[in-house]
């Protein structure tokens, strides 16, 4: 039997995804996409439910270890030419076989996709993922968030505000305050968004203390931050 190198193995998995989304490429859409995303990188112009199709027609396939997973990952978001390849690269990241890779370590790769990405399409999706890890391992992982959450990367400030979406009663709301503390005053769109979307969900959770925490911070707290947090409709039953 002749075994082929992991570099070997992502190349031709790069391949494959690369033949499959080219071949239901739709070149009318493809121009609608990348304007509405803002994107300068193109589409092939396949809607989302499709390429995650050919993901996992394709993945389901897949004999993973942690390395080869990684160097596909990595080999596929380098490599890239058009935005659907970057999302195949995500796919694979989601990959449930994919869930005992998801270690501290693998930060490193989250990091590297967040900082070349530098968009909320890819963000929030990594965003996500981070989480995940977050969740199994917090003493190792609440640390790292901190330091993103001060970072000059507006993108990692971002993943560390919203990476406890879907935890609900599970938040660390002392690790969600911290994060979002950093970024407060800030002008950037996506960060005061992230913030209301943050306080938002855990509304769901708790909304007296939601209520509570806009008050204290009403004046640091930008206005979009503001409504984006109280929008829920738990809170408007207060």
């Amino acid at each position: 039997m002749v075994s082929i190198s992991e570099n070997d193995f992502a190349v031709a998995l790069f391949l494959e995804i690369r033949k499959k989304l080219s071949s239901v490429a739709n070149p009318k859409k493809a121009p609608q996409m990348q304007a509405y995303m803002k994107s300068e990188m193109p589409f092939y112009g396949v809607e989302a439910a499709v390429v995650r199709k050919i993901c996992k027609s394709i993945f389901e396939k897949l004999d993973l270890t942690s390395d080869s997973w990684e160097e596909a990952v990595l080999y596929i978001w380098r490599n890239a030419k058009f935005r659907e390849e970057r999302y195949a690269a995500l796919h694979l990241c989601s990959d449930k076989r994919a869930r005992e890779f998801q270690k501290p370590s693998v930060l490193k790769i989250y990091e590297e996709m967040i900082v070349t990405g530098a968009w909320w399409d890819y963000v929030d999706d990594i965003s996500q993922k981070i989480g995940f890890v977050l969740r199994q391992y917090p003493k190792q992982m609440k640390p790292k968030m901190l330091n993103w959450g001060k970072s000059k990367n507006l993108w990692k400030r971002r993943a560390s505000i919203i990476c406890q979406l879907s935890f609900k009663e599970d938040t660390d709301l002392e690790l969600l305050y911290a994060c979002i503390e950093p970024s407060l005053t800030s002008k950037e769109f996506f960060l005061q968004k992230a913030i209301g979307w943050a306080l938002r969900q855990y509304a769901w959770v708790d909304a007296n203390e939601v209520v509570k925490y806009v008050k204290k911070k009403h004046d640091q707290l930008a206005p979009l931050s503001r409504r984006e947090a109280l929008r829920n409709n738990k809170l408007k039953r207060l």
